[in-house]
C-alpha cells in the first residue's frame, strides 16, 4: 500500500480519500503516476496499518432500492416479527397478509426509492460493530455502493455513469425487531438503521475504471466462515446510473456521496430465517471489490 501523502511530499490533495476525490481527475491522474516509482518511505504492507473507512467522512450517504427481489420477502417477514407477540401470532399473521399491506409497492420498479442515512454513523474494516441495548436482532445487509466522483445537477444517464468515482462493499446494519415497530409510521426505518457505526464502508473503493461494468460481480456473504448469502450485482432492477439520474434531478449531488445498491435477494440473515449471535464474525465479499469483515458484540 502506497501513502500518497507521503509519495506527493504532502500535497493537501491526497490529506484523505474526501479529499482526493473533490481534488477532481487531475489530482487522480497524479495519483496514478505517483505508483509508478513512490520513495521507499510511502510503502507500508497491511501488517503495518490499520484499515479504516475509505471514506469515513461522506458529506452524504443515499441507500437506494437497486435490487428489488429481496424485498418481497422481506415485508413477509416484518409481519411476521410484528405477529409474534400476539394471542395467536399465526392468525394475526395471516391477518396482517389479508391486508395487503405487506406486499411489495409497485413503485420500487417503477422509481429509484431510498432513504437517507446517517453520515456520521460510518464504520470500517475488523471494527467492531455494537447492537444498540434495545434491540435482540441484528442483521446485516449484503450491499455495495457507488462513490460519486463530482458535483452534479441534472444530468442524464451517460454523464450520472460517467461521475461516478468508484465502487466499495457497503453493510448496512439492522435491527431488525426495532424496525419492525417503527416502520408502521409508513416514514422509513429510522431508528431500526440509526445507530453508531450503522454502515460500514470498505476495505477499499476500487475506481470505476478498474470495475468497468459491475452489474455482474458475485457477492456473498459469510458468518464464522459458513455461507449464508450469495448472490450477483446482474440482478439489479436499476442501475446506479438511474440512481445518480433520479436523485439529481432539480437537486445538487456533491462529490464524495456514497449510494447504495440496497439488499441483494437473500442477503440478510432476515430474509433467510437466520440470526446473529454475539460474537459472530461477519465477512462481506463483492468480486473484484475485496472482503469486508466485522465482528458483532449483541446485548444478552
Amino acid at each position: 500500500m502506497v501513502s500518497f501523502t507521503q509519495a506527493s511530499g504532502g500535497d493537501h490533495r491526497f490529506a484523505s480519500m474526501l479529499d482526493l476525490i473533490q481534488a477532481g481527475e487531475e489530482a487522480l491522474e497524479y495519483a496514478r503516476s505517483l505508483l509508478d516509482s513512490p520513495p521507499d518511505e510511502a510503502i507500508h504492507t497491511l501488517n503495518d496499518i490499520v484499515l479504516g473507512s475509505p471514506i469515513p467522512n461522506p458529506p452524504r450517504v443515499r441507500d437506494c432500492s437497486l435490487f428489488i427481489e429481496h424485498l418481497q420477502p422481506a415485508f413477509l417477514n416484518m409481519a411476521r416479527i410484528i405477529a409474534v407477540n400476539s394471542d395467536d401470532p399465526e392468525a394475526e399473521y395471516e391477518r396482517l397478509i389479508a391486508t395487503g399491506n405487506f406486499e411489495r409497492p409497485k413503485v420500487f420498479s417503477e422509481q429509484i426509492i431510498y432513504y437517507v442515512s446517517d453520515h456520521t454513523a460510518i464504520s470500517g474494516p475488523n471494527e467492531l460493530i455494537i447492537a444498540p441495548p434495545e434491540t435482540r436482532q441484528l442483521d446485516y445487509e449484503l450491499e455495495f455502493a457507488a462513490v460519486v466522483g463530482k458535483t452534479v445537477k441534472d444530468v442524464g444517464p451517460q454523464e450520472a455513469e460517467k461521475a461516478i468515482f468508484g465502487y466499495t462493499i457497503l453493510n448496512d446494519w439492522s435491527c431488525r425487531d426495532v424496525q419492525a415497530v417503527v416502520m408502521a409510521s409508513q416514514l422509513g426505518p429510522a431508528r431500526g438503521k440509526d445507530f453508531d457505526g450503522s454502515n460500514t464502508l470498505g476495505p477499499c473503493i476500487v475506481t470505476a475504471d478498474e470495475i468497468g461494468s459491475p452489474y455482474g460481480m458475485d457477492m456473498a456473504a459469510r458468518v464464522n466462515g459458513e455461507e449464508w448469502s450469495r448472490g450477483s450485482t446482474s440482478a439489479m432492477h436499476h442501475t446506479f446510473a438511474d440512481a445518480i439520474t433520479y436523485l439529481s434531478s432539480g437537486r445538487t449531488i456533491y462529490a464524495g456521496e456514497v449510494i447504495g445498491s440496497g439488499t441483494v435477494l437473500s442477503g440478510s440473515p432476515f430474509e433467510i430465517g437466520k440470526r446473529l449471535k454475539d460474537g459472530d464474525e461477519v465477512e462481506l465479499e463483492v468480486a473484484g471489490l475485496g472482503i469486508l469483515r466485522n465482528r458483532v458484540q449483541l446485548s444478552s
